[in-house]
């Protein structure tokens, strides 16, 4: 176990399940303070009762898209711990398919939760990050936002547009002593991909599939200020600059990564039988 967190207050959006809570008890196993967030408040609260064994505990049941919502938790956490040291900008949502086939209002609704809120929260965070001599803001970034993708347009945007915002904070709190970073996964092994697996495109499954505790692993050592970005499968990260960089090659691998991703898909929804 490590010493860096101990003591510190870190707050996690999306944290009743996943990776949010893989988070959540990795953060603990450090000696954090936990101030845990999600709309469901039902597993949150089971969390939270789990892990307030060990550590400091507030669990907030809020939709992280309301602006005065978000204010009044980042209040509560001072008042309760004192500090915030850390923000982990995890919740996110995705209404899967093509653009011409989504309602427009849901497509509205990933925009919400998944840039505005972070981005409010990222911001509104600012001044009590600065009270500490070494704070972080970390952000669930996807690979998706590293290169498009057909069927995750506006999906992929909004991590594109969370992964500037990320790069262009972190030059401007540096400074500061607040270090910002991002984690780009691919597929992760959870209820996010796994309870929706026959409308996720086959492409996405072309990347080795990572755990949320992975993931979790790969947060700490952004929120330690180790790396701007970290990329799971470490591949995938190469994989999409390339494809980004050449649009070209994107295209003429496309239907390759769509067969393997078909494969592996069958495999994961058998094991999952």
């Amino acid at each position: 176990m490590g010493t860096f967190f101990k003591g510190k207050t870190v707050v996690i959006t999306g944290a009743s399940m996943g990776v949010g809570a893989a988070c959540a008890r990795a953060f603990c196993s450090e000696g954090a303070n936990l101030v845990l967030v999600a709309r469901g408040a039902d597993a949150l609260n089971t969390l939270a009762a789990e892990l307030e064994q060990s550590t400091g505990v507030l669990a907030v049941a809020m939709d992280v898209a309301d602006c005065d919502a978000g204010v009044k938790l980042l209040e509560q956490a001072q008042q309760r711990f004192g500090r915030i040291d850390v923000l982990v900008n995890n919740a996110g949502m995705h209404n899967r398919g093509d653009v011409s086939s989504l309602n427009p209002t849901s497509v509205t609704a990933m925009i919400d939760v998944n840039l505005r809120a972070p981005l409010f929260l990222s911001t509104a965070v600012i001044p009590y990050l600065q009270m500490q001599s070494e704070s972080a803001i970390v952000m669930l970034g996807s690979l998706a936002g590293r290169t498009p993708m057909q069927g995750a347009a506006t999906y992929g945007a909004t991590k594109a547009g969370l992964r500037s915002f990320s790069y262009a904070l972190r030059d401007e709190l540096k400074p500061k002593g607040i270090h910002v970073g991002v984690i780009s996964p691919g597929p992760i092994d959870t209820g996010f991909i796994m309870d929706d697996i026959d409308e996720v495109e086959d492409i996405v499954f072309a990347q080795a599939m990572s755990t949320a505790a992975q993931v979790a692993t790969d947060v700490l050592a952004v929120a330690r200020g180790d790396a701007d970005e970290l990329c799971l499968p470490r591949s995938g990260g190469l994989l999409t600059h390339l494809s980004y960089l050449f649009p070209g090659l994107r295209r003429k691998l496309r239907d390759r990564l769509y067969a393997t991703g078909r494969k592996n898909k069958e495999k994961y929804r058998k094991n999952a039988m």
